[in-house]
């Protein structure tokens, strides 16, 4: 996650020449923070229509349009009672960014899925010559992450901002699941984002090999991929997981990076 951090483009005039010489002197499109959060002011249907027709500029055909995106939104909240409050579990930048108004965050757990490198990162934190990769949930294994508790009276317009944050490209589905926490499942409604097996970035189990190489050099307006990478694991060493295969995947990333 973030779906619409995969294919941003853009980052502020401030910065003029990227490190291989690209200009970057042009009108930023989403708004950052100092240390590279994406603010929630980005996330309204002005924002989105010019991202959109920014990105279609350069031959993104693949993204929703606000009419798809919103019907995809109220069909699968069709299951929510309209009344109580409900969790959104993040595994990526959702973690430690979710720019939406939440009233609790606390550690989770879900089975079935676990993180994987499995999205391709043309733009925003990669090029198309030199694609980094972006995490999602995929079939399997169990993923521990952060979960953000929307109270009931803002579930309408918080998850109208997290569609167009992370469905802006159709790359991630959106699902039901089971949450625990503190070993106990949570009775309360909860969802997260699934890679979409079906997109054209899906990019499947990749050896370990070429997840570090991607990652270690990829670089694009956002920042460099291997940044988001050790975001991820700074957020759960926070939640104190101090080794697993995000870290692993970092000691090796930092040894070809040279960091």
């Amino acid at each position: 996650m973030t779906g619409i951090g995969a294919i941003v483009t853009r980052k502020s005039s401030d910065d003029t020449t990227r490190s291989d010489g690209a200009d970057q002197s042009s009108e930023t499109i989403l708004k950052m923070s100092p240390d590279g959060m994406i603010l929630r002011e980005n996330f309204t249907p002005e924002r989105m229509q010019t991202l959109r027709t920014e990105l279609e500029k350069r031959g993104e055909s693949y993204l929703l349009s606000d009419e798809e995106r919103e019907a995809n939104r109220r069909r699968f909240m069709r299951r929510w009672d309209g009344k109580s409050d409900i969790w959104v579990f993040g595994y990526g930048s959702l973690m430690w960014n979710p720019a939406i108004h939440v009233a609790d965050t606390q550690p989770a757990k879900v089975h079935g899925l676990h993180r994987s490198f499995c999205l391709k990162l043309p733009l925003g934190r990669g090029t198309p010559d030199r694609p980094g990769l972006m995490l999602a949930l995929d079939h399997g294994g169990s993923c521990q992450g952060m979960a953000h508790r929307i109270a009931a009276h803002q579930v309408e317009s918080e998850t109208e901002i997290l569609w167009m944050r992370e469905m802006i490209g159709g790359s991630y589905k959106p699902a039901w699941i089971t949450l625990k926490m503190d070993g106990k499942p949570v009775k309360q409604q909860a969802f997260t984002y699934v890679i979409n097996r079906t997109h054209k970035r899906y990019a499947g189990k990749l050896k370990e090999d070429t997840i570090v190489r991607r990652i270690a050099r990829a670089e694009g307006q956002l920042g460099t991929n291997r940044e988001y990478l050790y975001r991820t694991v700074e957020r759960l060493d926070a939640l104190g997981i101090s080794a697993g295969p995000m870290h692993k995947l970092c000691d090796r990333v930092r040894a070809v990076a040279g960091d």
